[in-house]
């Protein structure tokens, strides 16, 4: 029996979670897009800076900067062409006298309308378009946030945090996972000047998957010599990010903030700009300059990698490539709109995306 080349996204799918509990490179990858325009437009760079609700997604330390008003932020944002489409959304509420802050968030990355071919050809070898069915490969993950100031002057501020989050994925009726992990977060700001420092999946986080294929489905792939996977376990190993930002007052109204990151990982040799078996590291730089805390402009660059030479055709040549961004965004009021433009792709193919983000600030009711 033959079979096309869309019944095998299937299996291409599902396939990379069927092995039994190891480090994935690249696993729970959906975690690592970011959260909010803001930080997005500045090349992710916001481990340090970051002071919003979308803290519990990049420093969970730093939502001790939702002070006397809570905090909503949403995010929508469409990939490879609108193809993959990906939301994120959290509330942040200060409480005990804006000395802790408890936050929740909720991120969804969905692939959609997926062909499944499965049943495309008939025994007899004839295709019957008919056949054709579509489902949804959809990553979530909910995160709760608690953060706590441990010295809070005017010019000297120290806070940590933590998050307990919980994965579940799903691609179609086929597979499902549920997950379950832990992050740390400190900061600490002195006048102008802050560091950040948020430690991911520190116990691991790991996936345990299911697989429910019918019995006329793993006859298909039986007589197709595809592989039909059974539970297994996914582990996504610790890393750590470390970020330095600095405040340049350039006059009474205009601000420039700068921020350094870099990302440690411990999953194994990546294409990154230091890559090693048993770390590998990242950088991400972002700048923001302000007019009056009203109107703002962003730009950052980040995921860099080596990749092969337009126009060589040995195969040979490499190149470093990045990520590059640019943003945008006004505040009026307890309302701000964010805006972010970025290159997925390399330099010369670019893959452009667009990304949207508002925050309403929710005042506390005054009692008389």
């Amino acid at each position: 029996m033959r079979i096309s080349l869309l019944a095998k996204i299937v299996i291409v799918l599902i396939l990379p979670f069927s092995g039994f509990g190891q480090f994935r490179i690249y696993s729970n990858e959906f975690l690592n897009i970011g959260a909010g325009a803001r930080g997005l437009g500045m090349g992710a760079a916001q481990t340090a800076s970051v002071s919003d609700g979308t803290a519990g997604y990049w420093n969970p330390a730093a939502l001790t900067g939702v002070q006397d008003n809570s905090s909503i932020n949403l995010m929508h944002a469409s990939y490879f062409d609108d193809i993959g489409k990906y939301d994120f959304g959290s509330f942040a509420i200060p409480i005990n006298d804006n000395k802790r802050t408890l936050g929740f968030s909720i991120l969804r990355f969905a692939v959609d309308d997926i062909p499944n071919t499965l049943f495309l050809v008939e025994p007899d070898g004839s295709i019957n378009y008919g056949n054709i069915t579509t489902f949804s490969s959809a990553d979530y993950a909910f995160l709760l946030s608690f953060a706590q100031k441990v010295k809070d002057d005017d010019d000297f501020k120290i806070s940590f945090g933590g998050n307990a989050k919980i994965i579940y994925r799903k691609v179609g009726h086929f597979a499902t996972a549920l997950g379950f992990g832990f992050d740390a977060g400190f900061k600490m700001q002195k006048k102008r000047w802050t560091l950040g420092i948020v430690a991911k999946d520190i116990t691991t986080t790991f996936n345990a998957w299911s697989f429910n294929f019918t019995d006329k489905e793993q006859q298909v792939l039986y007589l197709t010599d595809n592989n039909i996977p059974v539970k297994s376990t996914e582990l996504t190993a610790p890393s750590l990010m470390i970020g330095n930002s600095y405040n340049f007052k350039l006059s009474p109204t205009v601000n420039l903030l700068a921020e350094a990151d870099l990302n440690f990982t411990f999953a194994g040799k990546m294409n990154t700009v230091i890559s090693g078996n048993i770390v590998s590291v990242d950088p991400r730089l972002g700048i923001e300059a302000s007019l009056k805390g009203i109107f703002f402009i962003r730009a950052g660059i980040y995921n860099f990698q080596k990749a092969l030479a337009d126009g060589d055709t040995t195969n040979q040549k490499k190149v470093w490539i990045y990520q590059p961004s640019i943003g945008a965004g006004f505040k009026i009021k307890n309302v701000r709109l964010d805006y972010a433009f970025s290159n997925l792709a390399n330099q010369s193919n670019p893959l452009y995306t667009n990304i949207f983000s508002l925050r309403f600030d929710l005042a506390k009711k005054e009692h008389n």
